[in-house]
C-alpha cells in the first residue's frame, strides 16, 4: 500500500472511531473517558487530513484553498485513481 492510501486508511479509521465515540457519547454524555478519547481522535484526525492536504491535496471541495479557480475537478474523481 502506498503512503497516500496507508494515510487515507488512518483517516477512514479515525472517522469510524469518532462516530462510534459519538453514538456512545448520545447515551453516556457524562462519561470523562469517552469525552477525552473522542478529542484525542478528532484532533488525530485532523493532523491526518491536514498533512494529507499538503501532500496530495483536498479530501472535499471544502478543502480547495485557490481563491482564483475552482481546482476540485482537475484531481482524478476516486474510480480514476489506482
Amino acid at each position: 500500500m502506498n503512503e497516500r492510501n496507508m494515510l487515507l486508511s488512518r483517516i477512514k479509521k479515525y472517522d469510524f472511531t469518532l462516530k462510534e465515540l459519538n453514538l456512545y457519547l448520545d447515551t453516556h454524555p457524562n462519561c470523562r473517558r469517552a469525552l477525552a478519547m473522542f478529542r484525542k481522535y478528532k484532533e488525530l484526525r485532523s493532523d491526518a487530513v491536514e498533512e494529507f492536504t499538503k501532500r496530495f491535496g483536498p479530501i472535499t471541495p471544502e478543502q480547495v484553498s485557490d481563491t482564483q479557480r475552482w481546482t476540485w475537478v482537475e484531481d482524478p474523481w476516486p474510480w480514476e485513481r489506482r
